[in-house]
């Protein structure tokens, strides 16, 4: 799958496999603002990227359907921007929803405050959405994450619900649950 490039960014599906694209994910949750609503501003360990976020995203990454992380790229300078990820929402457990593809977003603190998350995230939208078996597009935020929240808001998704996660037994946590439709599948039905 390719996401065609915007006015300001370029998109490439990173690879789980590339010391280069590991190394970027590590550097990007140094930063404890970027992690504020993650795991309270702790960055992310050495050891904990490797023996558990690689192997979490390797298990949902699939190039032919457009699921991964895909880096965010100044499309002027190639600068490294950050990622939005894109899977199926609860992709780890029984009730995994196929038709219900999950976004997610990290990017630079210096590149906050642009637009570039709604610019990417619905970019990636506009293109899986033309997709018939896709019924809806969701995100999860942490209720106070007034900014992704604002994000979710701006790509048109709707508040749900509030819910709580569990981790590989890590403590629970609560985020707040976003989701719009599909427009495709929403037309596919009503023929």
């Amino acid at each position: 799958m390719n996401i065609p490039p915007t006015n300001r960014l370029r998109f490439r599906l990173m690879d789980p496999t590339s010391a280069h694209d590991r190394e970027l994910w590590f550097e990007l949750d140094q930063d404890p603002e970027v992690m504020r609503y993650l795991n309270d501003s702790q960055p992310t360990a050495r050891d904990e990227m490797d023996d558990f976020v690689v192997p979490r995203v390797a298990s949902f990454t699939d190039p032919a359907r457009g699921h991964g992380l895909w880096e965010l790229a100044d499309k002027q300078s190639g600068e490294h921007l950050g990622w939005i990820l894109v899977r199926c929402y609860r992709f780890d457990k029984p009730e995994r929803e196929e038709d219900n593809i999950e976004l997610g977003w990290r990017l630079k603190r210096a590149h906050w405050n642009r637009g570039i998350t709604t610019e990417a995230a619905g970019a990636i939208i506009e293109v899986l959405q033309q997709d018939p078996a896709i019924r809806a597009f969701s995100a999860l935020a942490a209720p106070e994450n007034r900014a992704s929240i604002g994000v979710m808001k701006k790509l048109g998704m709707h508040f749900v619900d509030e819910r709580f996660h569990l981790i590989d037994g890590r403590p629970p946590y609560a985020s707040v649950y976003y989701e719009m439709p599909s427009p495709n599948w929403m037309t596919q039905l009503n023929c």
